[in-house]
């Protein structure tokens, strides 16, 4: 189990009602007992840098939930950084292969960026939820997930252009934290340009100025804590694959021109 620390308060949650789609994954008739029998530990971890070497004290067990909020894992070699963004429904294991020697050294850090609630899925939990395989399929499928949406920001860093790159990001965010209004698509995710440039592997001041050439072309719009999306996503984007949106505007309405 984990300790309690001024950075990690423990409370304990009903797994299936955090997470309606994990609990999508159980029979009807079986959801209620299925909720009832899965009560987990959580941790609350508020926004700043990320201490992820703390949960080396979980030796077993799946790993980590994330319930809410917003999370960034950084890697750095020789001076140069990438980044992946993770939030609600994703499965962590930070403390997995960090003290492993690497051929190539590198550096591992993680911040949170909105204030976090993980699900701390260890042994004993672990037992409890193999009641109830199709969770362990539906954990498995969303570890895969997260392994083919790093194949996709792989190939959006190597577009040549980097205000395409920064274009086709915001449309893959979108993707998932998108919400859409009559005027466009709404990204409120709170991240600052250097995030943003790890992100798409760029310097911070070409991601400030590739935010000013979007702007100007009226493909987006700076909202207070997020940008508004105008038009459709880019075509270089939909390449690699097909972005969805529930309760897309029809084609046929022209985007608003700012």
């Amino acid at each position: 189990m984990v300790a309690s620390s001024p950075r990690r308060l423990v409370e304990r949650c009903q797994l299936l009602r955090e997470d309606v789609d994990l609990r999508a994954a159980i029979a009807p008739s079986d959801q209620e007992r299925a909720t009832a029998w899965c009560v987990v530990p959580a941790l609350a971890i508020p926004r700043g840098r990320w201490n992820a070497e703390q949960m080396k004290v979980m030796t077993d067990g799946i790993g980590l939930l994330v319930l809410d909020g917003l999370l960034i894992r950084r890697v750095g070699v020789d001076g140069r950084f990438g980044a992946e963004l993770l939030g609600t429904g994703d499965l962590l294991r930070p403390w997995q292969g960090e003290d492993v020697h690497s051929t190539l050294p590198h550096t591992t850090g993680w911040r949170v960026i909105e204030p976090a609630r993980l699900a701390v899925l260890d042994g004993g939990v672990a037992a409890r939820l193999a009641q109830y395989p199709q969770l362990t399929g539906a954990l498995a499928a969303r570890a895969l997930n997260r392994a083919r949406q790093l194949a996709l920001m792989m190939a959006i860093i190597h577009h040549p252009r980097i205000a395409t790159r920064l274009h086709m990001l915001l449309w893959h965010l979108a993707d998932r934290w998108g919400r859409v209004r009559p005027d466009g698509v709404a990204v409120e995710l709170r991240l600052s340009h250097s995030v943003l440039a790890d992100l798409i592997a760029a310097q911070r001041p070409s991601v400030t100025g590739s935010l000013g050439t979007l702007t100007d072309q009226g493909l987006i719009r700076p909202l207070t804590g997020g940008w508004l999306l105008r038009g459709d996503p880019p075509s270089e984007l939909l390449e690699l694959q097909d972005v969805q949106i529930t309760e897309r505007r029809p084609s046929a309405e022209p985007p608003p021109r700012s």
